[in-house]
């Protein structure tokens, strides 16, 4: 039983934009009729104004702002989850985690400030609903939205994932956390600092910055190749080989260094503070 627990982890992953190519509040915006570049604005304004935990302004608009409050209903919710557009092969990464590689087992769950009808809706038959950790709204008979029961946004992705911890026995150097946006900066960083593994799959500098390891790919089970590196230890040919067992071919593995680099004129900063001080 030791053995076994030495050698379980927690994969935690988000969902807007880890999991999809598209973002909930935007097509959930278009089916009620709501112009997308205004849902941008309301949240955009939110944002700078650190309204709200960075990642939770959906479920500040559905809750606050008349036009989302009045238009959204829970049906809407189940609707938009259809009509995500998912990353190739989420399926075939649960089973594959969720199996035993090398001795190596990973409980696959998801923290997403999207509400978790969507995320229920988007990934019915692929992730069981209880493996899945969104925004809890409660509504009224109608299926309006009547108030927030919890946010899994910012810091309400790290309540959520040390629950998951204490309950499941976790090591937390065993966790495993993959994000692509600001929004999952605290998570990350919570888990780094405790010796776990971050995986961003964006080039968002932020997060980037943070991550262990950067991966761009269409297909979510490319989050395997660093997972099986760094923490199972298979070198890069046997996991070509794991890929092509189930049918898939590497056609490009590029790992490269990414700098971010600002140059600005000292002329130009030395006018800015000019100004500034008059």
């Amino acid at each position: 039983m030791t053995e076994k627990l030495a050698k379980r982890y927690i994969f935690a992953s988000d969902f807007d934009q880890t999991l999809t190519f598209n973002d909930t509040g935007y097509v959930l915006s278009e089916m009620v009729g709501i112009p997308t570049s205004e849902f941008e604005r309301r949240a955009q304004g939110m944002a700078k104004l650190n309204l709200v935990q960075q990642g939770a302004e959906l479920a500040y608009l559905l809750l606050h702002d008349p036009e989302f409050n009045s238009k959204v209903r829970k049906d809407h919710l189940y609707e938009v989850g259809k009509q995500i557009r998912l990353k190739e092969n989420i399926k075939l990464l649960y089973e594959i985690l969720n199996g035993d590689i090398d001795g190596h087992h990973f409980d696959f769950y998801v923290l997403s400030a999207s509400p978790e009808e969507v995320i229920h809706s988007a990934l019915e038959g692929i992730v069981p609903k209880d493996h899945i950790f969104g925004t809890k709204l409660v509504y009224s008979a109608s299926g309006q939205v009547d108030r927030l029961e919890r946010a899994t946004a910012g810091y309400g992705k790290v309540a959520v994932l040390d629950q998951l911890q204490a309950s499941l026995q976790i090591a937390p150097d065993h966790i495993v956390y993959v994000g692509d946006g600001s929004s999952d900066i605290h998570v990350m960083l919570h888990v780094n600092t405790r010796d776990g593994f971050t995986i961003a799959v964006s080039e968002a500098k932020h997060v980037a910055h943070i991550a262990k390891r950067t991966l761009l790919s269409t297909s979510a089970l490319a989050v395997l190749a660093p997972i099986l590196q760094e923490i199972v230890g298979w070198p890069r040919l046997k996991i070509r080989k794991l890929f092509e067992s189930h049918g898939l071919l590497v056609q490009e593995w590029d790992q490269v260094r990414t700098d971010w680099l600002t140059l600005r004129s000292a002329q130009a900063e030395a006018e800015q503070a000019a100004a500034a001080a008059n």
